[in-house]
């Protein structure tokens, strides 16, 4: 992939557009320290997404009651569905009036789009093909199953489904620039959705079939021996389980089985979305991305969306996607630290597109960026709350929103760290600066209102060394202990704290704690149901 040559990823270049008589440069990703930063109007941006449900965005009169739920949560970026039978409902005849009137209003409510591109594939499926494409299943193949029974999945090996597609995408994109390059609304595009084989493992199709009795191509097989020594160690097992071969058909390389069969479709898959990805920024070159539907441990190759973009296949999204600028989880498990180390192991950026909107999800979020420093994050049908002022998701983005530029200054130097509690896991400890810091649930309080409760709230919080003895702690539901890691004969005391908040980028102290808010001097704390910003300040004694 363009973005995983040195680090996982070669940077985008900082192209210059030009608009007028001025230079824009289009959103772009940019390495900091050892991590990524998104770039948009050529400042550091980190997404305070939501994604809308499925049908929300098919006319203005249906997102009229939304935008204002976005603005009091606080959202700055909203993912969005662009559909392909709605600007291609004859084929070569485009309508992007959807589109254009979306950017429009996302512009008067300040907010950036990212747009979700459902072409050939959502959630496996290709439910949001134009009718042309459907009614036209000779010149338009689907997949079969091995009982030769077709399904409603565009196959990847027809030329014809690839061609409709891209240049449908490529009309998409370059409208986009021409509409939107000065303004920057629309600051990165997922291409397809959730792509995945079902019912079986692998297509069956004549076309299918022919391409997996053929030689596994050399760009795979040189990529795999290039990366030998880094390849995930899922991929790298099937490899060697076979005598890591380096000549011969899909059977032969990675041998017979479901596995096999998974691997056969990713590359396919891969190579296809890269296409339309390539296509695409010819005419753009703003970041794009594709997610992927997690799988189920217990489940087989076919019995979860197969050969999407997936952890234990990254090698071969990489390989083929070469103008794919990352892989993204979408989130319907809770296994949320256990997956996102999966895809950020090879030093690949962090972004969450999707996440189930569920009372954990603002606290994941606020962990996600604090953690991982990820590029942003996204819970799914944003627009289904009742009374959006008041979700704690619209809370912890305030948070976020206020600490953007510290984050962004400091990122990518280790200066920066999350942690994620409950009662299963009600303790994280963590090293930054000259100390180390204890972070517990606020229930662990045996004082604490709530404290017996048999559930306990999600809590998370951000901390960011300013310096070696100062720190922004913000959250909810958390209590800080620390001691030194210099000299561990001494103690370390809080020599001051501040509640406070950042007011045009400036830090303005509202509160000054000591005494019960300090528990005497022991800790800090920010109680379950509250969202606070403290700025601490450290020193040892004897």
């Amino acid at each position: 992939m363009s973005n995983f040559k040195k680090y996982g990823f070669i940077l985008l270049a900082s192209l210059s557009l030009q608009f007028g008589s001025g230079q824009y440069k289009m959103p772009h990703l940019e390495k900091t320290g050892n991590k990524t930063q998104l770039i948009v109007n050529e400042k550091p941006y980190i997404i305070r997404g939501g994604e809308l449900g499925n049908s929300s965005a098919t006319s203005m009169e249906s997102m009229e009651l939304i935008w204002s739920k976005l603005t009091d949560m606080n959202l700055n970026t909203v993912l969005t569905p662009v559909y392909w039978e709605l600007i291609e409902p004859q084929e070569g005849k485009f309508d992007f009036s959807l589109v254009d009137d979306l950017i429009i209003r996302a512009r008067k409510e300040n907010l950036k789009l990212v747009f979700l591109w459902f072409g050939s594939w959502k959630n496996s499926m290709s439910s949001h093909a134009p009718a042309w494409i459907k009614l036209n299943q000779k010149e338009y193949p689907r997949v079969k199953d091995d009982k030769n029974k077709s399904h409603e999945i565009l196959t990847p090996f027809s030329e014809n489904n690839l061609e409709a597609d891209l240049k449908a995408f490529q009309k998409l994109i370059s409208h986009i620039k021409d509409f939107d390059q000065k303004e920057q609304t629309v600051i990165m595009v997922q291409v397809e959705n959730e792509i995945g084989m079902l019912p079986t493992a692998r297509d069956y199709s004549s076309l299918a079939n022919e391409a997996f009795n053929k030689q596994v191509p050399d760009e795979l097989l040189k990529y795999m021996q290039k990366n030998k020594e880094k390849l995930v160690p899922e991929f790298l097992e099937v490899w060697k389980k076979n005598g890591f071969k380096i000549s011969g058909n899909w059977e032969q390389i990675f041998g017979k089985g479901l596995q096999t069969d998974e691997i056969f479709m990713a590359w396919f898959f891969a190579k296809f979305t890269n296409r339309i990805a390539k296509a695409g920024k010819e005419k753009y070159a703003i970041p794009l991305f594709v997610n992927a539907a997690l799988n189920a441990p217990e489940k087989k190759p076919g019995e979860y969306p197969s050969a999407g973009p997936l952890p234990h296949l990254m090698d071969i999204w990489k390989a083929a996607g070469t103008s794919i600028d990352f892989l993204s989880p979408d989130f319907y498990n809770p296994l949320f630290k256990h997956w996102n180390d999966l895809f950020i192991r090879q030093g690949d950026p962090l972004f969450i597109p999707e996440h189930r909107f569920d009372s954990t999800a603002p606290f994941k979020g606020l962990y996600a960026i604090g953690h991982y420093e990820a590029i942003g994050f996204s819970p799914f049908s944003i627009e289904s709350v009742a009374e959006a002022k008041k979700e704690p998701l619209g809370k912890i983005y305030d948070l976020i929103q206020q600490l953007t530029p510290t984050i962004e200054a400091n990122k990518g130097f280790r200066k920066i760290e999350g942690v994620l509690v409950d009662k299963a896991n009600p303790t994280q400890i963590i090293q930054l600066g000259n100390y180390e810091f204890t972070f517990k649930h606020d229930y662990t309080l045996n004082w604490s209102a709530g404290a017996k409760d048999e559930i306990w709230p999600m809590a998370s919080a951000i901390i960011i060394a300013i310096a070696t003895d100062e720190f922004y702690i913000a959250g909810s539901g958390i209590v800080v202990t620390f001691k030194t890691l210099k000299n561990t004969s001494l103690n370390a005391g809080i020599l001051k704290t501040d509640q406070g908040r950042f007011e045009n980028e400036v830090w303005k102290t509202i509160r000054h704690f000591n005494g019960d808010q300090t528990h005497q001097g022991r800790h800090i704390r920010i109680a379950v149901g509250d969202f606070e910003i403290q700025k601490l300040r450290l020193y040892t004694y004897e």
